[in-house]
């Protein structure tokens, strides 16, 4: 019974039901859904990020000067007070000390380096070179951010290291003087990418601009098509919110030597404005397409992704408020984020006091005025994202990681006996009312106390890995196997591609 003309009939006649595969359909319509509130959810996330990272820059040109005075102060009024204990200064003002001694003498150095013979030379090169030179420079400076607050870090702890224990490295002078020269090289090489950036602006045919955009669509193509764990694409994150504000910061001191070789005319201001959004544009459009087709791809929902990466560095920032804080917040953006804030402000202040000549009391006036007015705004927004930060802490119910810090298990003791000793302790992290402090200083251990290495959850990622481990004796050598998952706050590297190399 079979013909051509029944077959025509039936392929003309037959019918379905997509609720035979509701599932399916409905997982479907569900991405669709994702990939439309990606935008907002991201710009979210990305506003808040930039946020912190303004606030980390800020400090360095504000308060951080003002905390150099008083550890200043302190150091030659010491006399006068007498010893109460064997530090000359608390660590944090070590640190503080280290931070504008480091930031003078980079400055100083910086005034060596030609800018103006450096822009020429850089103009004479051809596009398609320039274009090579501007991708060689963004790899050497995720290279420099990745090494460079590991080198910091070994200089704040060598300086404030218990001197009781062990000698156990080079001296506290060499690493002075590794820092230093990383915070120096670091800053030519953001003068550099900010040379080729203001050539591009500068070119006739805007040719090497459209090329270097283009190259941000690159990276799509690099990075959506892989496979990303939450916490891969949490590391990317935070990486192309370090990168949206350093090309902010570019582009102000792209703006800056063109006003002035214009003598500060308005009127060209405005000339420089089309291609500023068009930078600025093409980099929230990739950002977007490409977070969009990774939380596709991978099966990540928006709500809960992005809401845990914001709540993670939310927790970043009410944690180094506590009593028992380990750390600067501005260092912890730098380890969250590979933001590193010294080298960017060197090379901020080089160009702001070469474009900008102060002369006559008025002048000086109006910087007094003007500083007045970025501590201010320093402090309101330390003040807003501190309140906005507990309410994500609050929201994502990490209350008891953030009141509860878990100890680093050392070789040969398992972690309960440490705990069972941490709980003898906790008390003293808390006020009288049981509340612990934000805004007091750390509590310093007295010496014949047992020693107790408190850090953060940030931290565990690489001290104390999640799952099951093995008990390790005193006398193995094995190591410890580390669980595939990881929670959001135990990732604290700045890592190359958004991936953690084991």
């Amino acid at each position: 019974d079979l013909s051509l003309l029944r077959f025509i009939s039936a392929e003309l006649t037959r019918g379905y039901f997509l609720e035979h595969n509701e599932a399916k359909y409905t997982e479907r319509r569900e991405r669709v859904y994702t990939c439309m509130r990606i935008p907002k959810e991201l710009e979210k996330l990305m506003f808040f990020g930039i946020f912190l990272c303004l606030d980390a820059f800020l400090y360095i040109f504000t308060l951080l000067p003002l905390r150099v005075f008083l550890a200043m102060f302190r150091f030659i009024t010491l006399p006068c007070y007498g010893l109460r204990d064997r530090r000359l200064l608390q660590p944090a003002q070590v640190c503080d000390m280290l931070k504008g001694v480091i930031l003078v003498i980079c400055y100083f150095m910086m005034h060596y380096v030609d800018y103006s013979m450096m822009y020429h030379l850089i103009r004479g090169q051809s596009v398609i070179k320039l274009y090579i030179i501007y991708n060689m420079l963004e790899v050497a400076d995720r290279l420099f951010s990745s090494f460079g607050q590991d080198i910091l870090d070994a200089l704040y702890w060598t300086a404030t290291e218990p001197k009781e224990r062990k000698r156990a490295h080079i001296g506290v002078i060499p690493h002075f003087l590794m820092a230093v020269m990383y915070v120096f090289l670091h800053a030519i090489l953001i003068m550099v990418q900010a040379t080729t950036l203001n050539v591009a602006f500068n070119s006739h045919n805007k040719s090497l601009l459209t090329i270097m955009m283009s190259n941000n669509f690159v990276e799509i193509k690099g990075s959506v098509f892989k496979k990303f764990e939450k916490n891969n694409l949490f590391q990317m994150s935070n990486s192309d919110i370090k990168e949206r504000f350093t090309n902010y910061v570019l582009l102000l001191i792209v703006c800056l030597r063109n006003m002035e070789q214009f003598s500060w005319n308005p009127d060209h201001l405005w000339v420089l404005f089309p291609d500023v959004c068009m930078v600025v544009a093409s980099e929230i459009a990739v950002d977007t397409v490409k977070h969009a087709f990774i939380t596709k791809f991978n099966d990540i929902t928006a709500d809960v992704g992005i809401h845990e990466y914001r709540a993670s560095l939310a927790f970043d920032l009410v944690s180094s408020r506590q009593k028992n804080a380990y750390t600067d917040y501005s260092d912890s953006v730098s380890r969250r984020m590979g933001f590193i804030p010294l080298p960017l402000a060197v090379l901020l202040i080089r160009v702001i006091t070469s474009s900008i000549k102060v002369q006559g009391v008025l002048a000086y006036i109006c910087v007094t005025l003007f500083y007045c007015g970025l501590i201010s705004f320093k402090v309101l927004n330390s003040i807003v994202l501190l309140g906005k930060s507990c309410q994500y802490v609050k929201e994502a119910k990490m209350e008891e990681k953030l009141f509860n810090p878990i100890l680093t298990a050392t070789p040969g003791k398992p972690a309960g006996k440490q705990q069972s000793m941490f709980k003898s302790t906790q008390g003293k992290s808390t006020d009288e009312n049981g509340s612990p402090s934000v805004t007091s200083q750390p509590v310093h251990q007295k010496e014949n106390a047992p020693s107790l290495l408190v850090t953060s959850n940030s931290d565990q990622f690489l001290t104390t890995p999640d799952g099951e481990e093995k008990d390790i004796s005193q006398d193995s050598s094995e190591l410890k196997h580390r669980s595939a998952k990881k929670d959001l706050l135990e990732i604290d590297r700045f890592t190359i591609c958004g991936n953690r190399i084991d």
